[in-house]
């Protein structure tokens, strides 16, 4: 266990740096928005270039991998939106909402790297290949459902091609797809751009984690406590749960993909789920309160979590 925390301490370490520079104003809100650009655009996506260009591919695409993960995430919306509905009333464009902040991972910031350090470079390529499709099955899910609550038909009609210029606009996806085709096609990279690359890349993980915790200082509790922890017990135990029975029983996935998936699913809310509720103006409150407090249970959450998986794996 004390192995793992050393092996993770850093990342949440870097959280609360970012969280309480931000708070005494030494990281202002201009700050926090150029280095959230100079990740998502810059150091995330060439990092996740350079890695995916030289790791060994699977012979075959594994499929019960990320079925496993994809029908756990859309399980537990389906299970929120119940929830939302049975439990607090909610009109469905708030049911979308609340369904979203119970599947929807912090992947990037937070699941990359904590996962990375804690399972190891042999974790990347499944780590890969799910963030490849997580904000756009995700994002379109709860598209679909906010704009057919508000009956915007016109919308709807759009989200196919929104979804794809969305997907071939982002950064990230870039850079996973452009780093398959040079491992596919077994191009090497000159000697400069290859250790250009591999500086910047450097950067990506410690830089994320800081980014993460900056931004966080800008949200807090407001209210709504039921709603939060009812979206944070999802998060945090139904996801994880669903995602390891599926991988383990159903679809029998190697143990260091399951460890993956399950771990992934155990990461806190993501930050993009309160973007989505302010655009919407729909569950803002309960969304802000869980993002604070499952980003904070994740430091004793995910390390056992984490350490579990691990040990594991050395069985």
């Amino acid at each position: 266990m004390l192995t793992m925390i050393n092996a993770v301490f850093p990342a949440f370490g870097l959280v609360l740096l970012g969280y309480v520079a931000a708070r005494l104003k030494y990281f202002g809100k201009g700050d926090i928005q150029g280095l959230n650009t100079f990740v998502f655009n810059f150091a995330l996506p060439v990092m996740l270039f350079h890695t995916l260009a030289k790791t060994p591919l699977p012979d075959h695409v594994e499929w019960g991998y990320l079925l496993s993960y994809y029908l756990g995430a859309f399980f537990v919306y389906g299970v929120g939106m119940l929830t939302g509905r049975l439990a607090f009333s909610q009109p469905l464009e708030q049911q979308g909402i609340f369904g979203l902040g119970a599947a929807y991972s912090n992947v990037v910031l937070l699941g990359v790297p904590v996962v990375l350090m804690g399972l190891g470079e042999a974790a990347t390529l499944p780590l890969f290949l799910l963030l490849a499709f997580h904000a756009s099955l995700m994002f379109s899910a709860v598209t679909a459902i906010v704009e057919s609550a508000r009956g915007r038909g016109q919308s709807l009609k759009k989200l196919p091609w929104t979804t794809l210029k969305g997907l071939l606009k982002n950064p990230i996806v870039d850079g996973l797809w452009l780093g398959l085709l040079f491992n596919l096609f077994q191009l090497d990279l000159p000697g400069p751009l290859e250790r250009l690359t591999a500086m910047l890349g450097g950067a990506a993980l410690p830089s994320a984690v800081f980014a993460l915790g900056a931004s966080l200082s800008r949200y807090r509790f407001r209210g709504q406590l039921p709603q939060a922890l009812t979206i944070v017990g999802f998060k945090t135990v139904l996801h994880p749960l669903s995602v390891w029975l599926l991988a383990t029983f159903a679809f029998h996935v190697d143990p260091l993909w399951t460890a993956v998936a399950v771990a992934m699913a155990a990461m806190p809310v993501g930050i993009n789920v309160y973007l989505f509720a302010q655009r919407y103006d729909a569950c803002v409150a309960p969304v802000a309160t869980a993002i604070l407090l499952s980003t904070g249970l994740s430091v004793g959450t995910v390390s056992v979590l984490l350490w579990w998986l691990h040990t594991s794996l050395q069985r």
